[in-house]
């Protein structure tokens, strides 16, 4: 089940419950002791930080995967922090090292140390609109063997998202994967239908199926998840392929998922087909079939988010990490005026990254 741990920070008493819960997934996701002291300090650095300097704001923790799809499929903890606050005026600043302002963490952490200690960590930031920062956690290394964010040999095309669920319910119904296959990187997004266990029967059903059939085309993966999904109440399903070889993505989607390409500066969407996965499937199901180019930008999202989202401004922004992008998205799309009113959740896919948003040199 595509579980969720969302927990409002708006003052310091809630920081401990961000480190719980970053500690409860970690031992959900069966991370050693060494990992579960990197996350809560992680955790409660980011916590922190929601209290001292953006006026409150969430932390949601996700189970997930590395971002680069040539990664191996480790146990991941990923802790994200959201807000609405002033900003960073100087993001290479914070992010280095040993860097702190007055009186600001309790621990002397840092973002920088944030940053050093976590297997993937990103940040992004502007001005008058608020920051995202996103880490991973995955199982401490052998002595001497590689960290896990070096274990491959280049960087892939990168995947990653977030997963939200209503009322900070403890499951999701929505749920998001990435598998890769040769020179194929195929990203699914779930939305079960309605909400709670069963729903999240129902994703888990169809992230549990990809696995197994990842290799085949999009229409083809969506045929096979509805033959999984029928002894479950359903699902909407997009499904987005990308060959490398081909630099070509292909994207196929049954039911209510929004999805959106950015390519040469211009957002376009991927219609998806009416139907439920498992239940009501369509006779034919339509291809959408797109070129990929260095600077594009896919994000598929759950009907929890409203379906005139107004995409990121920031063309610096898909040199971040997918979840980071994600995360920006999520929070743009919502407030705590206009909450959201559903399970919700965004993924994305992204190039391999050509420059860093940050100077993120050890």
């Amino acid at each position: 089940m595509s579980r969720v741990w969302d927990v409002p920070v708006q003052d310091s008493t809630r920081v401990r419950d961000v480190r719980v819960a970053a500690e409860a997934a970690c031992a959900r996701a069966g991370l050693d002791a060494h990992a579960t002291a990197v996350a809560a300090l992680v955790a409660t650095e980011l916590g922190t930080n929601l209290v001292k300097h953006a006026g409150g704001g969430r932390v949601l923790v996700n189970l997930a995967a590395l971002s680069d799809t040539f990664a191996e499929d480790v146990p991941c903890v990923q802790i994200a922090s959201v807000d609405h606050g002033p900003g960073i005026d100087n993001v290479p600043a914070a992010m280095r090292d040993g860097h702190t302002t007055a009186a600001s963490s309790s621990l002397g952490a840092g973002l920088g140390t944030c940053r050093r200690i976590s297997s993937e960590f990103d940040l992004h930031s502007r001005p008058g609109q608020g920051t995202v920062a996103v880490a991973r956690i995955t199982p401490a290394r052998a002595p001497g063997g590689p960290h896990p964010r070096d274990v491959t040999s280049r960087p892939g095309t990168r995947a990653g998202g977030i997963t939200t669920s209503l009322a900070r319910a403890d499951q999701s119904g929505d749920a998001f994967s990435r598998v890769r296959s040769g020179a194929r990187v195929t990203l699914m997004l779930v939305d079960g239908l309605g909400h709670g266990d069963k729903a999240a029967d129902a994703s888990t059903a169809a992230v549990e199926e990809l696995r197994r059939c990842a290799d085949l085309p999009p229409a083809e993966i969506l045929r096979r998840l509805h033959t999984a999904l029928r002894a479950t109440r359903g699902a909407a399903v997009g499904v987005a392929q990308l060959d490398e070889d081909t630099a070509m993505l292909t994207f196929a989607g049954v039911g209510n998922i929004g999805a959106r390409l950015r390519t040469g500066g211009a957002w376009q969407p991927l219609i998806s087909h009416p139907g439920i996965v498992g239940a009501h499937f369509p006779a034919t199901v339509p291809l959408r079939e797109s070129a990929w180019t260095p600077d594009s930008l896919l994000v598929l999202h759950s009907d929890g988010l409203p379906s005139r989202w107004v995409p990121p401004e920031d063309p610096r922004l898909g040199a971040h990490d997918p979840a980071v992008v994600a995360a920006v998205v999520l929070r743009d799309a919502g407030s705590a005026a206009r909450p959201l009113r559903d399970d919700a959740s965004v993924a994305v896919l992204a190039p391999e990254p050509r420059t860093d948003p940050h100077d993120r040199t050890p």
